[in-house]
């Protein structure tokens, strides 16, 4: 009796456990045909590289942004970085600079009147640096709501008002007599 009572248990559980990686089985194999279904509509998607479009921003070491939108007045610029366009909404600073951060992408646009930066905050590294457009490299500003609120790059800001040149008269009488 205990044989049979045993017997019947062990086939209970064959059969539950059969059972179970039978169900198993068919979803791992529908997940691998929608992860390579995924894999192979990315692939395209990869491989189209959208044109730029833009300002040309030249960088160094031979590195090139374009930025769509007008910085003055857009609240989102586009930047077309290596075949790929992200759109980069503006953030406050306490600093003056304008800045562009998208957190999903990471990528970090700063721009001071003098040049522009471009960040990966995700990775942690500096993208491209001494970015100017052709306006810049003439010897202008950025053309930023910073830029526009203070006096051109050119003209410095703490400079000395000019002296008057003093008449002998006045000089003669702030001269003690003895």
């Amino acid at each position: 009796m205990k044989k049979l009572i045993l017997a019947a248990c062990i086939s209970a559980f064959t059969l539950g456990t059969v059972g179970t990686v039978m169900a198993q089985e068919p979803a791992k194999k529908s997940t691998t045909k929608k992860a390579t279904a995924k894999k192979s509509k990315a692939a395209p998607a990869a491989e189209t590289a959208s044109t730029p479009t833009g300002e040309k921003w030249q960088c160094e070491l031979g590195n090139v942004l374009y930025i769509s939108g007008n910085m003055l007045r857009d609240e989102v610029l586009t930047v077309h970085w290596q075949g790929r366009d992200y759109k980069l909404p503006r953030q406050s600073t306490v600093t003056g600079a304008d800045r562009y951060f998208d957190a999903r992408s990471g990528l970090d646009l700063v721009v001071i009147p003098s040049k522009a930066m471009l960040f990966n905050k995700n990775l942690g590294q500096r993208l491209a640096d001494e970015c100017q457009n052709a306006e810049m490299q003439a010897g202008g500003a950025a053309p930023t709501q910073a830029g526009g609120l203070r006096a051109p790059v050119a003209s410095p800001l703490l400079a000395a008002p000019p002296q008057q040149p003093q008449s002998d008269a006045t000089q003669q009488s702030a001269v003690p007599k003895q």
